[in-house]
């Protein structure tokens, strides 16, 4: 039978497959391909790429040449730029805004066939360094409203070019799925004096049936009200609405919570395509006592099709408790 459950977060109702669950073995991954292309990421091809904008682990030579382990550049072909206007203006009943915006590209290695799970620890760690410090500088431009860090991973996740890399946009809009959330957070909160977030942690603490791993600052866990199978989301312990106020004490934490996850989706899956996305609180935002940023991943393992279109529900096909219980079972030596 199957079973309507509702975000307690945005109040999306989700309908889960219980009676006849899909097992992590009966999806079909698509297989990844290797492109013949020069790679503009690969090091020695700097000079394919816009100049840097930050680089972490450099042991020698001059801006925009090899030997970094993370590096920062415009996107080429980018959706956004900095160079538009953030002018409103209507059109009748419609409105519209100027361009404005940063892409930017985070390679996150020198190796073109090293992920992020295949990483050590402390390399993870500078990923989400140059993650964060990208967002504070950007924080200095009042013209941007939000920043969104992402990544794509394989062709069917939107990824068009395999050396492993994530990308940043920085918007003069709040997105309405993060609006949607904070309405949502700030509604309960305004209810029961608490953090949605937090509780949902808490309650987990007890149960432990949606935990995926955890460690002492950061929990991972496949939420109640999953859209997609295999559907996680990591979430720091203690009570934080910014991303980009992550201290370096627990970068390192973070980099292990990620880790973890990302190696038993690729174990359990068969390495499937994915993407992640970090969602924070937006710039200038009050809301830091009902808002609490955590990283999403979805693996690509089904399709949104005209049901979910037309009504916004999202049919999945494997209860979250089972999708946990199979990740939580992949024992990591050193994690």
């Amino acid at each position: 039978m199957a079973q309507l459950r509702k975000d307690p977060i945005t109040s999306r109702w989700i309908i889960v497959n219980t009676e006849n669950p899909k097992r992590p073995d009966e999806f079909q991954v698509e297989p990844h391909t290797q492109s013949t292309k020069v790679c503009p990421f690969c090091p020695g091809n700097e000079a394919m790429t816009p100049p840097e904008i930050l680089v972490h682990g450099r042991r020698s030579g001059a801006k925009n040449t090899s030997s970094w382990l993370v590096r920062v550049v415009p996107n080429k072909f980018p959706a956004l730029r900095i160079e538009e206007s953030t002018e409103k203006a209507g059109i009748g009943i419609y409105e519209k805004v100027g361009g404005f915006g940063a892409h930017e590209v985070i390679i996150e290695n020198p190796d073109h066939n090293k992920q992020l799970a295949d990483l050590p620890l402390d390399h993870v760690e500078l990923v989400f360094k140059a993650f964060r410090d990208r967002c504070l500088d950007l924080r200095k431009d009042p013209r941007f409203k939000y920043i969104l860090i992402f990544k794509n991973y394989g062709s069917s996740a939107g990824a068009s070019l395999e050396h492993p890399h994530s990308q940043l946009i920085g918007l003069p809009i709040v997105p309405s799925r993060v609006l949607g959330e904070i309405r949502g957070s700030t509604s309960y909160h305004e209810a029961s004096d608490r953090c949605i977030y937090c509780d949902i942690i808490s309650q987990e603490r007890s149960e432990k049936k949606l935990t995926v791993f955890e460690n002492d600052e950061f929990v991972s866990l496949c939420p109640f009200a999953s859209r997609f199978p295999f559907e996680n989301c990591i979430l720091p312990k203690n009570h934080q609405s910014s991303f980009d106020a992550v201290e370096d004490r627990s970068l390192h934490a973070l980099a292990q919570a990620l880790k973890a996850t990302l190696v038993k989706i690729k174990k359990v899956l068969k390495d499937p395509a994915f993407n992640f996305m970090i969602h924070t609180i937006p710039m200038y935002s009050k809301e830091f006592e009902t808002y609490h940023w955590h990283v999403e991943i979805i693996p690509q393992l089904t399709r949104v099709a005209g049901f979910e279109l037309g009504t916004g529900f999202y049919v999945n096909p494997t209860p979250p408790e089972m999708a946990a219980e199979a990740l939580r079972c992949v024992t990591i030596p050193g994690l």
